[in-house]
């Protein structure tokens, strides 16, 4: 697997959030076709070594996968070796519980291939469609963590807080056959993610999507600062981005950007931001830009470029961008395992 024995420093793996393409007539697929193209995908990534594929939880008509555990539950019956993991769980709008209870049921089917990343989510659709209130954002994801944490040690819990009725000497089962179930936090650029992270020993990764990845090396300096103080281990750091490879820069900045431009107008009409433009494109698929587009050795210096500048450990590209073609998406990943991993591991000899 690239970035296990081949001897490179950096593990590099896949994620999607289940973007939904459109059909040959230009209408949105169904959400059912684009879960089955993801399984696909995942096969593909498989099959050429790639270290991990991750599927992130969303609840919105644009993304096709609510239920990760699902979805990574069927990639497993078709893989062997590739680790499966969500990007991220959404623990704030879930039950710490029934979270631990799918990813040690989707460890024990993928024979001890489970990870999970927790995070709070950018988008707070989760919210109101299982009752919780916006107010209580941060303090859900603490008291949320804190139990997981708990349950997570496969030993009896006892705990109490705002809200969720206590467990009192209860465990949660199944049990993992090896080991403790790996867990990361994921984190969008915030000091008090870093530090809650180190607090539990867990690593983090860090969702680059715009900007330079440079500026990050800060936190991951409070990261390691962090661990220090918690008397805990270092294990691992990882960066994700968006991104998309073709046989040259030009091809791949030619196939995303449409599909780019749609996307980041959508969002940006909810969020409030301007208008996206062929110029903040470029920008982000420039070498310092946190758009990693372009031919397998552009993809593969700006890797380099990240993991020289962070000292992280793991890589994992976003591949799917919004109505980006299947098509399209299986080159990219055909080309990140076979072309981009053996320049990451050159490059960084």
């Amino acid at each position: 697997m690239h970035g296990t024995d081949s001897g490179s420093p950096v593990l590099l793996g896949l994620n999607t959030f289940g973007d939904v393409g459109l059909n040959e007539h230009g209408a949105p697929k169904p959400h059912a076709q684009v879960i089955r193209e993801i399984v696909d995908e995942a096969v593909l990534a498989d099959q050429i070594g790639l270290h991990s594929f991750d599927v992130g939880e969303h609840h919105r008509r644009d993304f096709a996968v609510s239920a990760p555990e699902v979805v990574l539950a069927a990639i497993a019956s078709r893989t062997e070796r590739i680790r499966l993991g969500s990007a991220v769980t959404v623990l704030s709008s879930d039950d710490p519980v029934r979270v631990f209870q799918r990813f040690s049921t989707l460890d024990a089917v993928s024979s001890g291939r489970a990870e999970v990343i927790l995070g709070r989510g950018s988008f707070i659709e989760s919210f109101p469609l299982f009752g919780f209130d916006l107010e209580d954002y941060e303090t859900l994801f603490e008291e949320k963590l804190e139990l997981f944490d708990r349950v997570r040690s496969q030993n009896p819990v006892r705990w109490e807080g705002r809200h969720r009725g206590p467990i009192n000497g209860l465990t949660a089962y199944p049990h993992l056959e090896n080991g403790l179930l790996p867990a990361w936090i994921g984190v969008g650029g915030t000091p008090q993610s870093v530090v809650r992270a180190a607090h539990y020993g867990y690593p983090v990764s860090f969702a680059i999507i715009g900007g330079e990845p440079a500026r990050f090396a800060p936190y991951v300096e409070l990261y390691k600062r962090s661990l220090e103080k918690f008397s805990r281990p270092y294990t691992m750091l990882a960066t994700h981005s968006p991104g998309h490879v073709a046989d040259t820069d030009e091809q791949a900045r030619e196939e995303l950007f449409p599909h780019w431009l749609a996307m980041r107008n959508r969002l940006g009409e909810e969020r409030g931001w301007g208008p996206g433009s062929r110029t903040e494109f470029n920008a982000q698929a420039s070498r310092p830009g946190a758009l990693y587009v372009g031919s397998p050795e552009t993809v593969a210096r700006k890797i380099a470029d990240t993991h020289r500048a962070l000292g992280t450990e793991r890589f994992d590209l976003k591949y799917s961008n919004g109505t980006l073609p299947h098509s399209a998406m299986m080159r990219s990943i055909e080309l990140f395992g076979t072309k981009v991993a053996p320049l990451v591991a050159d490059m960084l000899a």
